[in-house]
């Protein structure tokens, strides 16, 4: 197996897929992929299988719904451009205005269509800035003061985002405050849709909370359909990277695995979040580890192969001497990475391949020369 690779493993993708679909059974709620965090195209025919629709946020990805998964997109944009309006239109079931300037310019050119609003309830548990959508001065949603007693006639639901790979009673308490904004316009909409973030398929998740959550809300408002729309939920834990190492140099006593995968290319979010990514075989060190020698306790950073001199994980500590050639596997990289990466210097992007149940490995997807040339075209 040629390094670096992507691999997605079918039976991990369908045991989260028959959890959601059996939890939306149980909440009686519709729960919807969004492409921001996995668009890999060539599995929604599994995907068909157990959910659908799916969520976008531009008119790529509002296409991919329509031309690729086959069916319309429940759409959002922090701002739609007049240009591109139309075709999202002709790709969306339903469409989320960010803004009331935005709903008023374009509404008009959406009939068909069902529109929503999207809410701010000013308030986030999501600790890191970068992830939090209810920050002071974000730019995400409408705050209750700024609504009028009466809805536009045409707007049919909410939609609130406030979440990021959170559990239950995050929800819980989140719920709260949405209904305490905004439960006084409920009767005038149809559904609402309670975004992403909400990662049941995590081993500790409270499903039965979330179960009883919902249930709740049902019987509150039993008018509104309820929608949930997560990314990492569907793809949560099923499948590694795989890179190799090209070359070990050390500085100052540290020894640094130089991979051919880069954490800025190809694993983002390991430097945005930031967090430690799990290393097969390897244990991460947080503490001061000076005191160690590095030749006995076999302790390697793990560098990028770019330019970038932040493009580096450390300390790991692993239970032999790494070889140049060796495999080095990141568990659980599928989501948020395929969608995310880049060709940052021309760095090689890892290619693409599933994990059938039966074994086989099919290579979907090898990158090229060309791929990062045609970029700039």
């Amino acid at each position: 197996m040629k390094t670096p690779i992507y691999i997605i493993e079918e039976d991990r993708l369908r045991r989260n897929l028959a959890l959601i679909r059996e939890v939306a059974r149980r909440t009686e709620s519709e729960w919807i992929l969004a492409f921001k965090a996995f668009a890999l195209w060539k599995t929604f025919p599994i995907f068909r299988e157990y959910i659908s629709s799916t969520t976008a946020s531009s008119l790529s990805e509002a296409r991919l719904a329509l031309e690729e998964f086959g069916a319309k997109a429940h759409t959002y944009s922090p701002a739609y451009k007049d240009d591109e309006f139309d075709d999202i239109v002709r790709c969306s079931s339903h469409l989320t205005f960010n803004s009331l300037t935005q709903y008023e310019r374009f509404h008009e050119r959406a009939a068909g269509v069902s529109l929503g609003l999207r809410i701010n309830p000013e308030y986030s548990e999501v600790g890191t800035l970068l992830y939090n959508p209810c920050a002071p001065g974000t730019r995400f949603g409408v705050t209750s003061d700024k609504l009028p007693d009466e809805l536009p006639a045409d707007i049919r639901g909410f939609h609130c985002h406030c979440h990021c790979e959170s559990g239950a009673d995050v929800f819980e308490r989140t719920l709260k405050h949405i209904e305490e904004k905004f439960a006084r316009w409920f009767p005038q909409l149809e559904w609402i849709n309670f975004g992403g973030g909400h990662l049941v398929t995590r081993k500790d998740y409270d499903i039965e909370l979330l179960v009883s959550l919902v249930q709740g809300f049902h019987q509150r408002y039993q008018h509104l359909k309820v929608i949930f729309e997560p990314g990492s939920a569907f793809a949560w834990q099923t499948g590694p990277l795989v890179s190799s190492v090209v070359d070990i140099v050390e500085d100052k006593g540290i020894r640094t695995a130089i991979l051919d995968v880069s954490f800025t290319c190809h694993m983002p979010d390991c430097l945005e979040m930031p967090y430690y990514p799990d290393v097969r075989g390897a244990e991460h060190v947080e503490e001061d580890v000076s005191h160690l020698s590095p030749l006995t306790s076999h302790l390697y950073r793990l560098g990028g192969n770019s330019c970038l001199s932040g493009d580096f994980m450390g300390m790991w500590q692993f239970d032999h001497e790494l070889q140049v050639g060796e495999e080095i596997v990141f568990e659980d990289m599928i989501h948020y990475t395929t969608v995310k990466t880049n060709t940052f210097n021309g760095i090689s992007h890892p290619s693409i391949a599933m994990l059938h149940s039966d074994g086989s490995l099919e290579l979907l997807r090898r990158f090229t020369y060309e791929d990062y040339r045609d970029r700039m075209d």
